[in-house]
């Protein structure tokens, strides 16, 4: 089943059309990379699923369910990460939460339960001082577990990497991928790298439609192959292979790059690595990068 279908999705702010026949699905138990340049639309997107804003043309269904702009009957279905989660920086984590899950009908026994193990899920079990000390990632870390307090069937998550240092960020990322049993999850961002490393399937975002989307190794199936690399240990073993092996773009002592060499060309080198009797550090083929291929849609 579909968490998330969006079709044929319109929406205007006075003269500048920001969205123009938007159109993807989003599977269960599916991490989501939601790509796309900033300003490109992301966020107006993720406020049109939760009802925030109005679109002008088209249809969005959360479980099944149409979005009705104004009313959040759909948002039951949904826990919202924004960039930048506010608190009430006097509490603790424990009081945020259950204030949070009082504010949403969660009985108090249920609470008591649920908060150590989402606190702990989220590496904040220890932390029994007030928000207001809290770092940036740590109160992303809270704003997960507010986000998932209520078991949502879907998560929504606005660049929740943008600000964070690199220890920050590798934190986020392990949460979400946890979390990929328990619920379904887009995640925006134009962080690319973040989305290699956690996602199932992607959509780039680009002049208000989706120009690029499938699963990783679909989209990665779209760029053409550049060719392989033979790295080596030591550097005369790169330059014995090098003699016998033209055509190569030497990268330091010991890595040489092959570009625009076919799966047959890199098959002749490791024949010739056995004839020679030369141990790579690795030898591979240059798959396209999501980098590589965001830049070229965008650059179009």
């Amino acid at each position: 089943m579909d968490m998330i279908t969006v079709s044929h999705v319109k929406k205007r702010f006075g003269s500048h059309q920001i969205i123009e026949d938007l159109s993807f699905k989003v599977p269960e138990h599916t991490i989501y990379g939601f790509i796309g340049k900033n300003g490109s639309g992301k966020t107006t997107t993720m406020k049109m699923i939760l009802g925030l804003y109005s679109i002008d043309s088209g249809e969005i269904l959360v479980n099944g369910e149409p979005v009705i702009y104004g009313q959040n009957k759909t948002n039951q279905y949904i826990g919202y990460l924004p960039d930048v989660p506010e608190f009430y920086n006097y509490m603790t984590p424990k009081e945020y939460l259950h204030l949070c899950g009082e504010i949403t009908g969660i009985p108090s026994d249920k609470l008591n339960k649920q908060i150590p193990e989402y606190l702990e899920l989220v590496g904040l079990d220890k932390a029994n001082k007030r928000i207001q000390g809290f770092s940036r990632g740590m109160k992303q870390r809270l704003g997960i577990a507010q986000a998932i307090l209520n078991h949502p069937k879907l998560l929504i998550c606005d660049e929740p990497t943008s600000a964070l240092d690199p220890i920050g960020r590798k934190e986020i990322l392990d949460i979400l991928f946890a979390l990929k049993e328990r619920t379904t999850i887009i995640f925006s961002t134009h962080i690319l790298s973040d989305v290699e490393r956690i996602c199932n399937e992607i959509g780039l975002l680009h002049n208000g439609s989706i120009a690029l989307q499938g699963t990783m190794e679909e989209v990665r199936g779209m760029g053409q192959k550049d060719g392989f690399e033979v790295e080596f240990y030591h550097t005369e073993d790169a330059d014995r292979f090098i003699n016998h092996m033209t055509g190569a773009e030497r990268i330091g002592g010991t890595h040489l790059l092959y570009p625009g060499k076919s799966d047959g060309d890199m098959m002749e080198a490791m024949h010739l690595l056995l004839e020679q009797k030369l141990c790579p550090r690795r030898i591979e083929m240059c798959e396209p990068s999501l980098e590589a291929l965001f830049m070229e849609v965008v650059r179009k």
